[in-house]
């Protein structure tokens, strides 16, 4: 029992940590995105950008990124074979991770090539349908960020060495050097006609993050040296085995984005960028939550299965995923009250105009009622990998891929970039209840008290969008809009939604509400039997 609360006491300091630097650097990309939507706003220049910066968002954001293949194979592998993980690594462990590393730079490297010496090519097959100028531009931009792919890996191997050995801050801050180095260039240089300098900034702020997360991998003995045995190396043969299925599975998901990228590159101008600035607000809250609670639980997972404590991992997977479904609960209501005074707030202003604003907030708006099954689906995938299970995700995700190209075909056609953003919520549900199943295969997860409280949260997010969309009514009917108005609506709105939330979780009896109160009130008292033993000591003097 007393095991039991000392791990509960770290992973909530972890998470609270991690809150806060994932704040700060989701704060950096959201500085990020005002700037860009100042200086291009919703055009053809920045449709161009975003079609060519998913490939190194590929390698980067996804497979080198939080809970991505790299990230996730390090951390599942690399927590088994350490014994001291305050003492410097054994030659075993140093020889898997150049092992590893070297593998990755041979693949990245291939990869970056063909992106740099064929970048026409291959925006011509993934927007196939836009105007040769869109091409151009697009191409033009791929080959000068093509370098992020071969760093992506490597950045996703530091991030997971630096949290096996529970470093959680350094490797969560440091995306936000990408948006510093894109900020950084754009503030100099200025907008500019077809996107050269977005591309320069991105590679400057790819190289920077890798730059903020090396010289501790270097202290903690992590030196590189190239070692070419892949074969007969036991551990890497289990590494390649976790990876590579997780790396597909990835890839596969990333197919769902070209195929979006595919329907959407003969829409209006800007939807895509739009599209894409949705995701981004979406994620800023969402990924913050979930890089909170899974950071510090994924590697207590992988520990716990192989200490074959399966009820452990139930009882953790439990805490995680009903926590999530709470904080993403009361973040679904805010969204859907504010979203488009949230939109207008943070960008419109200079090249971002009032319809690029509409149509940012209702694509929000589909998004966002994907939420619930989002941070399950991630959930499932982190104990499914905890038990060096990546195959089950890959088979999944490549069954969405077509289901995603029959939606596509069915709901773009009738309404245009908001049916991709109806057909991604479809698929994100889709992945959850398959994903859930098989997870729950796996160890005995208690279902029934999982839905049993999300009921009683959904419930309690009823009565908070009364509250807030109340709120709004009143000051709408009262005030014109403006800056300082539209931000003491989301203010308003937040805390009188927050305050009823609370509120309708103590008389519902939610179990993460209680759960929370108990943790707040056993720190508060520890800190008050310090001040008293310090002012006793004082006395006695």
């Amino acid at each position: 029992m007393e095991e039991t609360q000392r791990k509960e006491k770290g992973l909530l300091k972890a998470a609270g940590w991690i809150a806060v630097v994932i704040l700060l650097s989701k704060v950096f990309g959201f500085l990020r995105d005002v700037v860009v939507a100042n200086h291009y706003g919703a055009t053809m220049v920045s449709d161009a950008y975003f079609y060519a910066y998913q490939l190194p968002a590929l390698a980067v954001v996804i497979l080198g990124g939080v809970g991505g293949p790299f990230h996730s194979a390090t951390v599942a592998v690399f927590t088994k074979i350490i014994k001291d993980f305050d003492a410097k690594p054994e030659y075993e462990v140093k020889k898997l991770f150049n092992t590893f590393e070297t593998f990755s730079l041979l693949v990245f490297g291939t990869l970056s090539s063909i992106c740099f010496l064929f970048p026409h090519a291959i925006m011509k097959i993934i927007i196939h349908g836009a105007s040769p100028e869109l091409i151009n531009m697009a191409a033009m931009q791929l080959r000068i960020m093509s370098p992020i792919i071969f760093v992506g890996a490597v950045i996703g191997i530091y991030y997971g060495i630096l949290v096996t050995h529970k470093h959680y801050l350094l490797p969560n801050i440091s995306p936000s050097f990408m948006s510093i180095g894109l900020v950084f260039v754009l503030l100099i240089t200025g907008p500019d006609n077809n996107g050269f300098n977005l591309a320069a900034g991105t590679l400057v702020g790819a190289f920077a993050q890798l730059l903020a997360q090396t010289p501790l991998v270097y202290k903690m003995g992590y030196t590189f040296r190239p070692c070419f045995e892949f074969s007969g190396n036991k551990r890497f043969k289990e590494i390649m085995e976790l990876l590579f299925p997780a790396f597909l599975s990835s890839s596969v998901g990333q197919l769902g984005l070209y195929i979006d990228m595919f329907f959407s590159a003969k829409l209006t101008e800007g939807a895509w960028t739009s599209l894409g600035y949705a995701n981004r607000i979406f994620q800023f809250p969402t990924g913050m939550i979930l890089a909170a609670v899974l950071v510090p639980l994924f590697p207590l997972f992988s520990k716990l299965v192989g200490q074959k404590d399966y009820k452990g991992v139930s009882e953790y997977f439990t805490k995680g995923v009903t926590s999530l479904f709470y904080v993403a609960s009361l973040m679904m209501v805010v969204i859907f009250i504010v979203r488009y005074d949230a939109v207008k707030l943070a960008l419109e202003r200079g090249a971002f105009t009032s319809d690029a604003t509409y149509m940012v907030s209702e694509i929000l708006f589909i998004v966002t009622l994907s939420i619930i099954p989002y941070v399950f689906r991630d959930s499932a995938t982190r104990l499914l990998y905890a038990f060096n299970d990546s195959k089950t995700p890959f088979v999944i995700a490549a069954c969405s891929i077509i289901l995603k190209f029959i939606l596509n075909s069915i709901f773009v056609q009738r309404f245009g970039i908001y049916g991709i953003s109806a057909s991604t919520a479809c698929i994100t549900t889709f992945n959850a209840v398959l994903l859930g199943y098989f997870a729950g295969k796996k160890t005995n997860i208690n279902y029934r008290e999982i839905f049993k409280t999300l009921v009683k949260i959904l419930i309690a997010a009823l009565f908070a969008y009364g509250a807030g969309a109340y709120v709004k009514y009143i000051l709408t009917s009262l005030f014109k809009w403006s800056l300082v108005f539209g931000l003491t609506l989301i203010i308003a709105v937040c805390v009188c939604s927050l305050i009823t939330y609370i509120l309708a979780s103590h008389i519902l009896k939610i179990d993460c509400l209680e759960y929370l109160i108990e943790r707040f009130n056993s720190k508060r008292k520890k800190t008050q039997d310090i001040i008293s033993d310090e002012g006793n000591s004082q006395n006695v003097r």
